[in-house]
């Protein structure tokens, strides 16, 4: 069932969407050859204190999962697509790194992603990067009343067919707002999209995932860190994006 938020709740989830956006922000600038995912852990850890803010992923454990997750944020390296666990595994040149963000603040939840480059990448990391950030804001152009989530999935999927590369079809985006993850599923492939109206009030994570190769993942023995099959680099955008009468609001910005 999709809950509507008021405008009120809104701007609450937009200051838990600040918070995202802060620890983004201070991880991208932090981010250089030597420094390990667990120092960018750090980074997001000391920047919720500050904001009196809780991680949404620390502790978190859905059905069928073994453990719940034990990171503050999560942090995913090259072919790691996504919730990869901070480690004391250090990047180096030529590397990229997801990191995603859920946070809670006075009750309120927002999730955001950026994939990094780590140093210098080569060309095709390089397109691979700026795929997903066009696809992620051609989706969010389509977060509009009168548009589905249809709209949202074949903006998304256009792009990253057009550049030759894969959405990951097994994760797809979610409702956000009251807690982390809530209906509707928000898929970025159109084959997978449900031909649910966008209405005034809904806040969704729109987050393509998309892989260098094949769409096809795994799911190591840790029963979090998920990669791709073939080995192949995987990048991750997301905003957490409220459908307002004047159009997309992105919530995780600063």
């Amino acid at each position: 069932m999709i809950e509507y938020k008021t405008p009120q709740e809104i701007a609450k989830i937009r200051e838990a969407g600040r918070v995202v956006a802060t620890i983004l922000e201070r991880i991208k600038y932090a981010i250089k050859p030597g420094i390990t995912t667990k120092d960018l852990e750090k980074i997001a850890e000391a920047t919720l204190k500050e904001f009196n803010a809780r991680s949404a992923f620390k502790g978190y454990k859905p059905n069928g999962v073994p453990v719940p997750f034990p990171g503050l944020i999560c942090t995913s390296v090259n072919e790691e697509v996504v919730h990869g666990i901070p480690s004391d595994r250090r990047l180096k040149d030529g590397d990229i790194v997801s990191v995603d963000v859920g946070v809670e603040l006075d009750g309120y939840f927002a999730d955001g992603a950026e994939t990094f480059q780590v140093g210098r990448v080569n060309h095709e990391i390089a397109k691979l990067l700026e795929t997903t950030k066009r696809a992620l804001l051609a989706g969010i152009l389509q977060a509009q009343i009168g548009k589905t989530l249809v709209d949202i999935a074949s903006a998304i999927e256009k792009i990253v067919s057009e550049a030759g590369f894969s959405v990951v079809r097994d994760l797809v985006g979610h409702g956000v707002g009251k807690s982390l993850h809530e209906d509707p599923p928000v898929a970025n492939f159109v084959s997978g999209a449900r031909p649910i109206p966008l209405n005034e009030g809904m806040v969704i994570a729109i987050e393509p995932m998309v892989n260098l190769g094949n769409w096809r993942i795994k799911t190591l023995k840790d029963g979090w860190t998920v990669v791709t099959k073939d080995g192949k680099p995987s990048a991750h955008f997301e905003h957490s994006v409220a459908i307002t009468n004047i159009g997309p609001l992105v919530l995780t910005r600063l």
